[in-house]
């Protein structure tokens, strides 16, 4: 990877970072005043679970960013073909199923009652699941990195050989 695709991703993830930073101590504090303006019922039923929905979702996509900062490192190094790399997809991993599970709870703390349409609940269950797909694709990538390790090691282990011959 160029020093300049690593230069721009970095920028990026701490536009991204930043941007979610902004979001938990601007935006969230707003949404709270939001959610006052509901009718009773539905204010009780739902502004703190919305609330710990969001925070803690934001709490896993900066999990994810810190995490693909850190591959990027290893990238940059040429490191990241072994097994200290796996630590972060695993991480990278659970952070997205538990996204997707928070997506989810999102969409059955919306559906009672009728505050929301029920045609929204399904695009909210639908977002669910698009973000366990992202993570059965992370999930499929560390099997690729795993196999790229064991061709590395095994590599390795060849032209260790190969130099005893020589």
């Amino acid at each position: 990877m160029g020093k300049l695709t690593v230069l721009a991703l970095r920028a990026v993830l701490v536009a991204l970072l930043a941007g979610s930073v902004f979001v938990q101590t601007v935006m969230v504090p707003l949404l709270a005043s939001d959610l006052e303006g509901l009718d009773q019922e539905a204010a009780d039923l739902m502004r703190r679970p919305i609330l710990v929905i969001v925070v803690l979702g934001l709490v896993s996509a900066q999990v994810v960013l810190v995490c693909v900062w850190r591959l990027v490192t290893m990238v940059r190094r040429g490191t990241v073909f072994s097994y200290a790399a796996f630590r972060h997809v695993d991480v990278v991993t659970g952070a997205f199923v538990a996204a997707a599970l928070l997506v989810f709870s999102l969409a059955v703390v919306l559906a009672p009652g009728e505050a929301v349409a029920p045609g929204v609940v399904l695009l909210v269950c639908g977002a669910a699941l698009a973000v366990m797909g992202v993570a059965l694709i992370v999930l499929v990538l560390r099997m690729l990195l795993a196999q790229a390790v064991a061709r590395d090691a095994e590599a390795t282990q060849m032209k260790a050989e190969l130099d005893e011959v020589i």
